[in-house]
């Protein structure tokens, strides 16, 4: 699968992301800082977490809505049939 397949949506593409995660003890990572149009932006707290599947590949994303250093909003995700993290969109808050 390469980043033209991974859609979001009809017609909306996700951008894809190097992030730095913290691995806990059950294997999970949790976004620590990510890098958008080569700006590092620290993950200041994690507002909300969720998992979605597709029904159709049963492709499993776990999804982060971050708040990050430079004052925004900012929702991600991580592939894991993928194995890549990606950007979904950001909010000013």
């Amino acid at each position: 699968m390469n980043s033209e397949e991974l859609k979001r949506g009809p017609g909306i593409m996700d951008e894809t992301l190097e992030v730095t995660a913290y691995c806990g003890y059950r294997g999970e990572e949790v976004p620590r800082t990510f890098s958008l149009h080569k700006k590092t932006i620290e993950v200041i707290e994690i507002t909300d977490a969720w998992i979605e599947e597709d029904p159709g590949d049963r492709t499993r994303k776990r999804f982060f809505k971050v708040k990050g250093s430079d004052g925004h909003t900012h929702q991600i995700y991580y592939n894991e049939h993928a194995s890549a993290w990606f950007y979904a969109r950001k909010k000013k808050e």
